[in-house]
């Protein structure tokens, strides 16, 4: 293969991948200035889930057991 042929092959390959990019940039800023207004209009409250003090406590109560047991595991293994 001749140098030259192959210098002109690679510039039309860099002038492909230069109009991919460009495309692509082009779709992006596109892309990002719609997601951008649509997140600004969309944007509502956000809801969070509110435990009562009872909820609280027999949740507490729970991972206590639960970590309770965790440990009754691992020392029984040990032992072992």
């Amino acid at each position: 293969m001749d140098l030259s042929q192959i210098i002109s092959e690679l510039k039309r390959e860099r002038d492909r991948l230069d109009k991919a990019i460009a495309a692509l940039n082009g779709a992006n800023t596109q892309r990002t200035a719609k997601a951008s207004t649509v997140k600004v209009a969309a944007k509502t409250p956000v809801r969070r889930s509110h435990l009562t003090p009872q909820g609280r406590r027999r949740l507490s109560e729970m991972m206590k057991r639960r970590w309770a047991e965790r440990r009754k595991r691992t020392t029984g293994r040990k032992a072992a």
